[in-house]
């Protein structure tokens, strides 16, 4: 989702010793803050002087303004943004490192507060621009520069914006609402540990830890590790499931109820700046092409020698040699990929390293999963790993890294406008995958070990893909239900079946599998967030397509792309690389790819 950014000067990391050659494996957040709560209150002492400059313009405002007062205002707007966004950066940050930190959670929500606050201080210009009649937004928006896309996102919810007043009580009724919950989801689902026998050896884990064992070369232990993480979450369905419920009402009550959006995903949407036919195009896509992925696990369960295949065993790995990587070994082949495709991008990424801006290992307490956080143009983005040395890891860096180098290549857009929205997000993620395995697929000349590779790769196109795109469809199903007086039982039921039909015939979906629903953190946090993985990586493959073609040629345009972070509109950026996001045509191509990888796969078979 996108974060208001920081202004770039008074953000510059320090970059003494940031060249010695060690890699990190812990971030340095003093970058952002050297003391929070002495740098909160001097932050918080700025950010209120500039918040009543910037009300001193509110009588001045009128659809008559002259481009030169209008470019004073966005200005000042911009360095509200930036400071806001040191503070609200630094206590995602210190949150993320351990949730269970009382210090860091109060801190967090002392900033959201103080944060909250400000936004209401700041409301009337949003609602005033979006008041001005369009002769003069128009004229204004011809001299804005780059704040142009932003103004226009800001004039797209003009029909479903609400009064000041009532825009200032969801904005503080949110704080101790929608943003509690989730940090209560987080809280309670990070703390939860596992205990798993391997060996005759009693283990206690955490998610993390515990997923690695869903690749674990043992069949027994693959099953006993989906069962202890469903098991521990249907212990907690009653207070998951209430959670969830309280998040679908408020984001009913708020989204369809006040702003008058037709369907709960629209709100979503509206907000990516994707047209709903457009993503009624790729889920109708998604969904008519689950039997290739059927086909392609009846290959994986015979190559594997799995028999009956079952869902616990979907990510089971090739009988190959099952590596594990050091981590400082995944860094060198991640940046070696990069550094074939684009030495530029291999450039940006080593930054990230050399200015210690990513937490690799796993703690007791940190946020589980992996992300990027891109925090302001010309300041190095921070990556949050949970490395096990599995192979997939080394997928998942190679991934953040090019969260991280997307929103570098944006650095010389406005602070509103360097990140990209969300469907094409993923597109420099995906695409660092991408490069990846087709150096890991070039350097191996074995058959086995091809084999292997493509499975991999299969493996992780299902889970960011298909798998993505059922998450949504339930999550659509699921928000109607709820609002008829749908229990968690029944959201259970529904996602249970949903599942089997994904699979057909192909992968039997033993009924515990019904509370898997509960251990997805995207469907609590950001309803509807997960389409845009299958969007990007549907996108993606089509544009590695092209880069096949094309060779080198093909690298400035796809850095073109990068660089126009979000400064337009993502129907507008596709547009100028021949791209229709509204053809069923267009995502049908990029299954036929993935149907290619499977008849590839099969003819490894023999």
């Amino acid at each position: 989702m996108k974060r208001p950014i920081m202004e770039r000067m008074s953000l510059k990391p320090s970059t003494q010793n940031s060249r010695s050659g060690s890699i990190s494996e812990r971030w340095d957040l003093s970058h952002l803050l050297k003391n929070p709560e002495d740098d909160f209150d001097i932050l918080a002492k700025e950010l209120d002087s500039k918040v009543s400059q910037f009300e001193s313009f509110r009588d001045r405002l009128s659809p008559e303004i002259t481009g030169q007062a209008f470019h004073e205002v966005m200005r000042l707007n911009e360095e509200i943004a930036a400071i806001s966004t040191k503070l609200g950066a630094y206590a995602y940050l210190w949150f993320s490192e351990d949730t269970k930190n009382s210090h860091a959670r109060a801190f967090k929500n002392r900033v959201e507060e103080r944060l909250t606050s400000l936004q209401n201080r700041t409301l009337f210009f949003d609602l005033w621009w979006q008041a001005v009649d369009e002769a003069n937004a128009t004229r204004l928006l011809e001299t804005s520069g780059d704040f142009r896309y932003h103004l226009e996102t800001i004039r797209r919810f003009k029909n479903h914006t609400l009064s000041e007043p009532e825009e200032k009580i969801i904005n503080l009724k949110n704080v101790t609402g929608r943003n509690a919950i989730n940090t209560l989801y987080d809280v309670l689902t990070n703390g939860f540990t596992f205990t798993l026998t391997i060996n005759g050896k009693r283990k206690i884990l955490t998610r993390e830890q515990l997923s690695s064992y869903f690749r674990s070369s043992q069949p027994r232990v693959r099953e006993q590790a989906h069962q202890e993480l469903l098991q521990v979450f249907a212990a907690h369905h009653d207070l998951i499931g209430e959670i969830y419920t309280t998040l679908v009402n408020e984001w009913k009550g708020e989204n369809l109820e006040l702003r008058k959006f037709s369907t709960p995903i629209t709100a979503r949407n509206l907000g990516n700046d994707v047209p709903d036919e457009a993503v009624n195009a790729l889920l109708s896509v998604c969904s008519k092409n689950a039997e290739i992925f059927q086909e392609y696990f009846r290959i994986k369960g015979r190559l594997c020698k799995i028999k009956p295949m079952n869902r616990y065993h979907l990510y089971a790995p090739h009988r190959a040699e099952r590596k594990r990587y050091r981590y400082h070994d995944a860094v060198r082949m991640v940046l070696n990929a990069y550094r074939a495709f684009s030495p530029r991008l291999a450039e940006l990424a080593e930054q990230v390293f050399h200015e210690r801006h990513i937490d690799a290992r796993i703690r007791p307490g940190k946020l589980s999963g992996a992300y990027c956080y891109s925090v302001v143009p010309g300041f190095t983005p921070y990556v949050l790993l949970n490395y096990t040395g599995e192979a997939r890891d080394v997928a998942t860096l190679a991934h953040e890294l090019g969260h991280a180098v997307h929103g570098m290549m944006a650095s010389d857009h406005s602070v509103f406008t360097f990140q990209s929205t969300l469907p094409l997000a993923e597109t420099a993620s995906v695409f660092g995958e991408r490069v990846l395995s087709d150096a890991l697929m070039a350097q191996e000349t074995t058959n086995a070990v091809k084999q292997g590779l493509l499975l991999a790769q299969l493996d992780d196109i299902y889970a960011t893909v298909l798998r993505q795109a059922y998450f949504v469809l339930f999550e659509k199903t699921a928000h109607e239900m709820i609002a008829n007086g749908g229990t968690v039982q029944d959201l259970s039921e529904v996602y249970l079946s949903n599942l089997r039909q994904q699979f057909g015939r192909a992968v039997a979906v033993p009924d515990e599998f019904r509370w898997e629903w509960l251990t997805i953190p995207h469907i609590f946090g950001s309803p509807f967030y997960c389409y845009a993985y299958s969007f990007g990586n549907l996108l993606v493959l089509s544009l590695y397509h092209r880069y096949t073609e094309h060779g080198p040629a093909f690298v400035p345009k796809y850095l073109d792309l990068l660089a126009a972070g979000g400064s337009k509109s993502p129907e507008a950026i596709l547009a100028e690389v021949g791209v229709d996001m509204r053809s069923e045509t267009f995502w049908q191509s990029g299954f036929n790819t993935i149907k290619g990888m499977v008849e590839e796969l099969e003819r490894t078979a023999g």
